[in-house]
């Protein structure tokens, strides 16, 4: 628009808050990743065992239900710390497969296409961007994660009475805090691995072996040294320990192993000890530490190509 003509006049309509802004890049992002009926499909998939855990609650409570199927469903699936942490589990399984499949073209797409400086240009800074696109996984895992079993822990305690409620309330900040632990891994590492690798198919595949063959590294370590620090280097099974602490269930004993001689006498006994769970923490702490750093370093409004 030429100066002289002085037709150019501010905008004067209204703004959006700058606590929100990030929430622009889930918003669009949402309309791409439901376009797919696939994975519209997937996700509604991912729902199915917070029904049938819907449905045992239930079921503990109607007694005309348990009289016609003539089954004791209290002692059968007693509703405790393990079955809510058995369907945390669950749900954070059907969790990775989401962020496998949304995650990796997030930030990739941008850096192949350069479109970082049109983000950037404006009043958008690379923290808001990078939330922005983490918000989109976070969102999204949430909704079949930590979110619903929370409800489902409600559930419960509204069904049995506020006195279970006020005894089990631990169980619903380990929901909570195990939720979010894992999402948030899923996040950084999806968009770390997106950041560093521009193809779609190379960032997955690289997403799916950063958790896979750490796995049967470790468990090679297990076998080959008749111990469990294998686990150390193992995302799933730390996560696993970490989930496992926060519920109450995690035992350092994971099994033994007996050293027996030529005879088939047996010598000795060698118990299995799982890393500690401070161990645990500190390792994906600095996974986490490390994906921050790296996006940090990639995440930039230009590059310079040698």
């Amino acid at each position: 628009m030429a100066v002289y003509e002085q037709t150019y006049r501010r905008y004067t309509g209204k703004l959006t808050p700058e606590w929100s802004r990030f929430l622009i890049i889930p918003r669009h992002a949402y309309r791409a990743v439901f376009n797919s009926k696939l994975f519209t499909a997937f996700f509604v998939i991912c729902f199915i065992p917070l029904l049938v855990e819907a449905i045992l609650i239930y079921l503990h409570h109607n007694i005309s239900a348990i009289a016609i199927m003539q089954i004791d469903v209290r002692a059968l699936v007693p509703i405790d710390a393990s079955f809510f942490e058995t369907f945390v589990s669950i749900q954070g399984g059907f969790a990775f497969f989401v962020a496998l499949l949304v995650g990796p073209p997030l930030v990739s797409r941008d850096l192949r296409n350069n479109a970082l400086p049109l983000y950037l240009c404006r009043p958008f800074s690379r923290t808001e961007y990078v939330v922005g696109k983490m918000s989109v996984i976070l969102i999204l895992l949430s909704a079949i994660t930590w979110v619903p079993q929370l409800l489902l822990f409600l559930f419960q305690s509204y069904l049995e009475g506020f006195a279970w409620f006020r005894a089990n309330l631990w169980i619903a900040s380990a929901i909570i805090i195990a939720g979010i632990v894992w999402i948030l891994l899923l996040a950084l590492l999806s968009q770390t691995i997106s950041a560093l690798v521009k193809w779609r198919v190379v960032a997955s595949a690289a997403l799916l072996g950063l958790f896979f063959i750490p796995s049967v590294f470790g468990e090679f370590i297990n076998v080959v040294f008749q111990t469990r620090w294998g686990n150390i280097v193992s995302l799933g099974a730390l996560m696993r320990n970490v989930t496992k602490g926060l519920f109450g269930t995690f035992d350092r004993v994971s099994g033994s192993i007996q050293i027996r001689d030529f005879d088939d006498v047996v010598i000795r006994e060698v118990l299995l000890m799982e890393p500690p769970l401070w161990a645990s923490w500190a390792v994906l702490f600095i996974v986490c530490a490390v994906c921050l750093a790296l996006l940090h370093w990639k995440v930039k409004a230009y590059e310079v190509v040698r």
